[in-house]
């Protein structure tokens, strides 16, 4: 299934000059929501082997994403999950309206019923979208989606950029989450100098990220964005987004971000944004940082030759027609990687590849 909810590259290449507002706020660690009277989150667990889910662009309420979770649901009866990523755009097509926005139920809860552990969520572009869904001009909606993490057991976002280790003591893996829809987002916020590219909020997220993975004793430490760096679908790379060579909505500041911040740093990217299902080759560039995506929870990318992936990185495997999730199992030792494919009419799994990766 195409995503035609952009204007696509006639819209995207007019937005440079749209303003997005000049009096936004965020939320970082040190402002991180509590949990709400009477809310119960669904507990991290405390062993050293665990089973994580990896997700994305899951948010549309519709029967693929239904079908997805419901083929998620047998694989946790069967292998139960430790813990979730949901690597963004949860709520399609244009985020919540506040933090108690019935989307929530009919576009998380309800699907992911039963599903009863914790989800680290991360906000993609349409979490943030202004003008046309995707579009990531209102960032201030990211933090409806923070307000939420106090109202929810499963959902846990307490800040718009965070980590977890897991477990909390002697860490097999530090999840770093981050926010960088006010680098990528296709309506810069050029009036709005606190989400600006060396504005306040990615300032201080810069200087976070870099002390907590210094400070990290975890044997794995994974980042997890919405947008990608290496990408070989139709969105494309940091950089070079829906190829266009307007700076900055072709995710150059992206680009750096990475670069500076997290690739050698971290040993896996976790993103989504790309409807799609990847497990891509390090690269010199990536300074051994292997990118994974997994975005086709609810959405694919479609097999149109119009949209054919450009193939310009080295996958050990790739797909772009199939809705499907992920599946890391991880140890002190050991990250094994399997990707399920999903039957949208009928639920059915086919565990299309399995590797250990390290």
């Amino acid at each position: 299934m195409r995503d035609n909810s952009f204007g696509r590259r006639g819209f995207l290449a007019g937005a440079a000059g749209v303003a997005a507002g000049a009096s936004l706020v965020g939320l970082s660690p040190a402002e991180a929501v509590p949990v709400a009277p009477g809310v119960t989150k669904f507990g991290f667990p405390t062993d050293r082997t665990l089973r994580v889910l990896v997700t994305g662009d899951a948010g549309t309420g519709l029967r693929a994403q239904w079908a997805v979770a419901e083929a998620i649901r047998t694989l946790h009866r069967r292998e139960p999950v430790s813990l979730a990523v949901g690597l963004g755009d949860n709520i399609y097509e244009s985020g919540p309206n506040s933090g108690t926005d019935p989307q929530f139920a009919d576009k998380f809860e309800n699907p992911n019923a039963g599903l009863d552990f914790p989800w680290l969520m991360v906000l993609g572009n349409h979490d943030t979208s202004s003008v046309l869904g995707g579009d990531g001009g209102w960032l201030l909606r990211g933090n409806h989606e923070v307000e939420y993490h106090a109202n929810s057991p499963r959902w846990w976002m307490p800040s718009r950029y965070y980590s977890v280790r897991v477990p909390e003591q002697r860490p097999v893996v530090e999840f770093f989450v981050l926010d960088l829809n006010p680098l990528a987002a296709y309506i810069p916020p050029i009036l709005s100098p606190y989400w600006a590219v060396d504005g306040q909020f990615m300032n201080e997220q810069r200087a976070w990220l870099d002390r907590a993975i210094a400070e990290s004793t975890a044997t794995w430490k994974i980042a997890c964005t919405h947008h990608p760096y290496l990408n070989n679908g139709p969105h494309g790379d940091a950089g070079r987004y829906e190829n266009l060579p307007i700076e900055p909505i072709n995710g150059v500041h992206v680009k750096r971000f990475f670069e500076d911040h997290v690739l050698g740093k971290c040993q896996f990217l976790l993103s989504g944004h790309d409807h799609s299902l990847q497990v891509l080759e390090p690269t010199v560039e990536s300074k051994g940082t292997r990118q994974i995506v997994s975005g086709a929870a609810a959405k694919t990318v479609g097999a149109e030759p119009a949209i054919t992936p450009r193939g310009r990185h080295n996958a050990l495997f790739e797909n772009y027609h199939q809705l499907g999730f992920m599946v890391l199992d991880l140890t002190a030792t050991t990250v094994d990687l399997r990707v399920h494919t999903v039957d949208a009419a009928t639920a059915a799994t086919t565990e299309a590849f399995t590797r250990r990766l390290v």
